[in-house]
This record gives C-alpha cells, structure tokens and sequence, in this order.
C-alpha cells in the first residue's frame, strides 16, 4: 500500500474513532489526510472501501487472539488477572470507541464479523481454560460457557466504561477492579462446589 493510501486510510480511522461512520465524510477525511478528494477518489472508490480497509489492518483492530491468553500457569487467581489485563492493555479507549464506530448501520454487515473476532477469541480462551482446568482437577464442572461470558461481560463492561466516561462515572483503577473482581469470581466459583 502507498504512502498517499495509508493517510487516507489513517484519516478516516480516527475520524470513525472520533466522530463516527455517519458523521464522517469523505471531505473530511481528505483534510485530515492532506490530500483533495480526488485523490481520495483515486485511491477509493467510497468512504466505506476506505474504512473496510482500514479495518482489515492490525494496526487498527485490537488484536486479541486466543494466542495473547496462552500464558497460563494453572491457577485461577494469576490466570483470570492475566485474561482481564492483557484484553483490556488491548482493548485501549481509542480501540473501544473506533468499534462503536464501525457499528453503523451502512457498514456493520461488513465489521460485525471483524469486531465480534475480539470476544469470540476471549470467550473461546476461558471457556477452553476453564475445561483444561477441570481436566487437571482443579476446578469443579460448571457451565463453563456462562462463567466465561460473565468474565467478558465484567471485562469489557469496565473497558467500555472507562472509554465512555474516562474517569467521570468511578474512580476504580484499573489494576483494582481486576484484583477486586478475580477475587469475587473465584469466590463464587469456590462456592459452585
């Protein structure tokens, strides 16, 4: 991909991220990128060719893979703080509101599957981590596919959250909740006996 390419992509990224799809149009992003639309036209025949571009690079998606939550050590109290902190040093602000976003109703057909990689890839991890658990002994049977979705919920509940409101809504930092909500999970866990 070029230089020129690259820009445009990158313009309109951070204008979805800031202001939305709908709200961003291809004026804008030609400003942003310091380029006329007709370069923008050149190089992309839509808005939507641009941003469906964009969302198929790295840089701008938040890369969780069920391969970021392989460093377990087989103990739910260092494995769930670790699940929790690695999706949210991903998941940042800026990522949490581009997926906001991507969710317009003229490109969401096209960025729901992209956008859906990063829980599916958290809830096939823990949900797989907590079987493997059982598998060792170390855990009783349970509806391991709920548990792992309250997990999620709780995780990107406080990522959406602190994106949304920043620090407005609570003043829970981050390392608190994690440590605060591991420690209510497993107990709850402990107690399905």
């Amino acid at each position: 991909m070029d230089e020129t390419s690259q820009r445009i992509i990158d313009a309109a990224m951070a204008l979805v991220r800031d202001k939305g799809y709908v709200a961003t149009t291809t004026r804008d992003i030609a400003g942003a990128a310091g380029v006329n639309e007709c370069t923008l036209f050149r190089k992309f025949r839509t808005k939507k060719d641009i941003v469906l571009s964009g969302v198929e690079q790295e840089r701008w998606r938040g890369d969780v893979t069920p391969e970021l939550f392989a460093d377990v050590k087989w103990e739910l109290e260092p494995d769930l703080t670790m699940f929790m902190t690695k999706y949210m040093e991903r998941m940042t602000p800026d990522f949490v509101r581009l997926s906001i976003g991507l969710r317009a109703p003229q490109i969401y057909g096209e960025t729901a599957p992209l956008i859906m990689k990063v829980p599916e890839a958290f809830l096939f991890s823990l949900t797989r981590y907590f079987q493997e658990m059982e598998e060792k002994g170390k855990l009783s049977h349970m509806d391991f596919e709920c548990l792992a979705l309250t997990i999620f919920s709780s995780t990107f509940g406080y990522t959406f959250l602190s994106a949304s409101f920043d620090q407005a809504l609570f003043t829970v930092e981050k390392e608190r909740y994690i440590r605060q909500s591991v420690a209510a999970f497993i107990r709850g866990m402990q107690g399905q006996g």
